[in-house]
């Protein structure tokens, strides 16, 4: 059963082409909410639900909780300890996974059509009824603990919490939704439970399912599985304050290589310039070898073996980010570069071949993404939680290629900040000092 399993994954991952899927919205007889790819060329499909809030939800004094107990949602439910509760999953041959991050919990579902009653009578008792023994949280918790340890000796994650503390503050998303040691360590099953009340609830719910399913089978499904759950969940928090200066912050820290994160204030997702920062980022530093800041810094100086940027539009706010990583005696000229080539696009602009070049990767890779059912899935909650329209797939590119120079041009003048752009530098840099 497992072997195949395996074998129809590797069959889904050319279905259905990008160009053909068509969505059509679901509202289950309880008034649940999904949106639907039908697709019966296999017996199987793919479930994603999504809960807005992710770590965000934490209780200030049970940072980590959230992201905890979305490691021991497998660790038995029902009847069943988590010896058990895997044996069973693996008899169904489906997959359940779990992620937490600042703004979702995402529990993705992978099954045959077969056992397709028998894997949602496992999920429902999976999210109804989890067992949080606490054999299974010291265990789990030991493993938290243990990435903890090895993140205090990563340059990047180093540099990623101090980032976030300096331009997030005393919001959520200025610490490790993980949580620290300390915290972790004095988590008690009663702040489980409670991270599971804030996070499990119908108002914050979003639902994607591709494959072999009809939408009245769906919708059936959806009740079953979830019209139980609460009406409402722990309030989102409000909109942090970003507070990003420009300069250097040096952290101290042994080792040959230098990492840096730097950022500025970015732009909402729902920001009508959207698209035009987008092709502007792709074609500053977010292209590959293609890019400006790889070819001004790696390629013609050798200063490094990969920089890029990436816009980072989170539900409570949004950063322009990039990294880089130099040799101690060379990360002060990196930084130099990286300055020079962000007040270049910002005074000077992108080309018209620059513009151009980006569009056509950015619209012959688009495609790309849409390689599996559950990719597919996890791709319609995102166009909901963005509150997209239903028809985005189909008129995506269109809204690329409606971009003109001068759009991004301007957005290059009004978005990137040279004199704003601050630098976290992990190491022992040579030329640079803490600034502010």
């Amino acid at each position: 059963m497992k072997r195949i399993f395996a074998t129809l994954i590797a069959v889904v991952i050319a279905l259905p082409a990008w160009a053909e899927i068509e969505i059509e919205e679901v509202t289950s007889p309880g008034g649940i909410t999904a949106w639907l790819v039908e697709d019966h060329s296999i017996p199987f499909t793919a479930l994603e639900l999504r809960f807005r809030g992710g770590t965000s939800l934490d209780d200030p004094d049970a940072r980590g909780a959230v992201y905890l107990m979305s490691g021991l949602i497998e660790e038995g439910a029902g009847d069943m300890d988590a010896r058990t509760y895997a044996r069973e999953l693996e008899s169904l041959a489906a997959s359940f996974s779990y992620r937490a991050t600042d703004d979702t919990v995402s529990i993705s579902t992978r099954f045959l059509t077969e056992n397709r009653d028998e894997v949602i009578d496992l999920l429902q008792t999976t999210i109804h009824k989890p067992r949080f023994d606490q054999d299974a949280i010291d265990r789990v918790r030991a493993q938290v603990i243990s990435g903890l340890r090895s993140d205090q000796t990563d340059p990047n994650d180093i540099a990623g919490r101090s980032f976030a503390e300096m331009a997030y503050g005393d919001h959520p998303y200025g610490s490790d939704g993980k949580g620290t040691i300390e915290s972790v360590s004095a988590l008690t099953r009663d702040d489980i439970v409670a991270a599971y009340d804030n996070v499990f609830a119908r108002d914050r719910l979003y639902v994607g399912a591709v494959g072999d399913i009809t939408a009245k089978e769906l919708g059936v499904l959806l009740d079953d599985l979830l019209v139980d759950l609460p009406a409402t969940g722990k309030p989102v928090p409000d909109k942090a304050d970003v507070t990003i200066d420009g300069g250097v912050n040096v952290v101290d820290f042994n080792t040959p290589q230098s990492v840096a994160l730097f950022g500025q204030e970015g732009i909402d997702r729902d920001d009508p310039d959207f698209f035009a920062a987008y092709i502007l980022n792709h074609i500053l530093g977010g292209g590959g070898f293609e890019s400006r800041l790889m070819q001004e810094v790696r390629e013609k100086r050798g200063l490094t073996y990969g920089v890029a940027t990436y816009l980072v539009p989170k539900d409570l706010a949004s950063v322009y980010l990039g990294s880089v990583s130099s040799a101690n005696d060379r990360i002060a000229e990196a930084v130099d570069v990286i300055r020079q080539e962000w007040a270049r696009a910002a005074t000077q602009g992108v080309t018209q071949k620059e513009l151009d070049d980006a569009k056509t990767y950015l619209t012959g890779a688009y495609p790309l993404r849409f390689d599996g059912n559950g990719q597919i899935a996890g791709i319609m909650v995102g166009m909901q939680m963005e509150d997209l329209p239903i028809d985005y797939i189909a008129t995506r590119n269109d809204k690329v290629n409606a971009v003109t120079l001068k759009d991004v041009n301007r957005v290059a003048a009004e978005l990137l900040d040279p004199d704003g752009l601050h630098f976290t530098v992990v190491g022992k840099p040579e030329g640079l000092e803490t600034t502010n």
